[in-house]
């Protein structure tokens, strides 16, 4: 009995200290980071090793618990039991909300001091094993996000993303090549669009992937620019969502992707998953664009130059498909990629300071046939003769477009 009681108290010990130090080393890079760029950036680097490691010891403490407590001799330590479930149940939670924080920190008028605060005073509680202050904590610190968004859906998109005196109102796409215009939109106002447009006769639409296979966590990454000049490409956009390293629920899968893509090599992606996906795709043919309401349609052609698939399906046919939803990724307003076509046109660009939805409306009025919507905020890029958007992080995958 003293035996188990001991093993109880070395754990309960070492678990201690261990998360101890783990938070105390997510602190001091948290609060680092809010003073400079660089400092964000060690910390985007590292919290997910950090996570990764705190979250892989409480998971090793409690199967050792699970194991002491089929001992038939041992006498229970409710108060262990129940502290180790306070911490996941908080730690999740917390790691929860800064996800949420990330994407507020992606749009430019965002006002996050309180929050950054909040924040800081979880950490600093779960280091004290105060799991009710931290609770309590979590709890405002929720209120807080929830009113931030509130105040950022509520501005104009014009006032999330300023548009400059000199950019021309224009509600059309160019006919060919790169425009930043001002497109007015009903009910929204004046919506800043970076555009390339491209004719199938003379370009050639590929999808270049930094992998040169399915990939399922560490994935190699590349920026923009490297798709660009490694293809010869004059044009390129980011491509389909991903798991970045800066999000806490992406450890274990970082910089991977589970959508269907057939890259420039013939070789397609996650087929496996995807045979009955309804997620919808685009197929880039030699002269020709096809967009699948869902990628379950396709086969695996490979005479084809590329495809890709993301969600949602924004415009089909000329009518807009996606509404909205509530999901706070697709509510938020940022800056959100896109490829189109119009007629035998393609389009890659990029729109700023709206939700899904509202980037749905925009291409509705500026005419598209059909049109995907990309991945978008701190992922968003648009190439054309330089960086017109981003560069953004480094990407798994890139639309090109390749001249004939």
């Amino acid at each position: 009995m003293v035996k188990i009681k001991n093993s109880f108290t070395q754990l309960w010990s070492i678990f201690t200290i261990l998360v101890f130090a783990a938070l105390v080393a997510f602190i001091f890079l948290y609060s680092q980071a809010r003073y400079s760029e660089k400092n964000q950036i060690l910390l985007e680097r590292n919290l997910e090793q950090q996570v990764a490691s705190a979250s892989s010891r409480i998971k090793i403490l409690d199967e050792q618990v699970a194991t002491l407590e089929a001992e038939p001799l041992r006498v229970k330590d409710q108060q262990i039991l129940s502290d180790l479930s306070n911490l996941k149940a908080v730690y999740k939670s917390a790691m929860d909300q800064y996800e949420q924080i990330l994407l507020l920190q992606e749009q430019p008028v965002s006002k996050l001091t309180t929050i950054d605060n909040l924040f800081a005073a979880v950490l600093s509680s779960l280091s004290q094993d105060n799991y009710k202050l931290a609770q309590d904590n979590l709890q405002k610190l929720s209120t807080e996000i929830t009113k931030e968004k509130t105040r950022l859906a509520n501005l104009a998109p014009a006032n999330i993303e300023t548009i400059p005196v000199n950019v021309p109102a224009k509600s059309t796409p160019p006919a060919s090549g790169y425009s930043r215009q001002k497109v007015s939109v009903g009910g929204l106002g004046d919506i800043l669009v970076d555009i390339v447009a491209a004719d199938l006769s003379s370009t050639k639409v590929i999808v270049d992937t930094a992998s040169g296979g399915t990939c399922m966590n560490d994935c190699p990454v590349l920026p923009l620019a490297t798709y660009v000049s490694r293809t010869g490409a004059y044009a390129g956009i980011n491509g389909s969502y991903f798991c970045p390293t800066s999000y806490p629920s992406c450890a274990g899968k970082t910089n991977s992707f589970d959508l269907l893509v057939m890259n420039k090599d013939k070789v397609y992606f996650n087929s496996d998953n995807n045979v009955y996906s309804n997620n919808p795709g685009v197929v880039f043919g030699s002269g020709y664009i096809r967009f699948l309401t869902a990628v379950s349609q396709w086969g695996r052609d490979t005479s084809i130059d590329g495809m890709i698939s993301n969600f949602p399906l924004l415009v089909f046919n000329g009518s807009i498909t996606f509404g909205g939803n509530s999901d706070s990724k697709q509510t938020i307003r940022t800056s959100r990629g896109f490829v189109a076509n119009k007629g035998n046109t393609v389009y890659i660009g990029i729109i700023h300071g709206v939700s899904t939805a509202e980037s749905a409306m925009v291409l509705k009025t500026m005419g598209m046939d059909n049109a995907l919507n990309l991945d978008d905020a701190g992922s968003a890029a648009l190439w054309s003769g330089g960086y017109k958007v981003g560069p953004g992080r480094d990407l798994p995958n890139a639309i090109l477009f390749v001249r004939k």
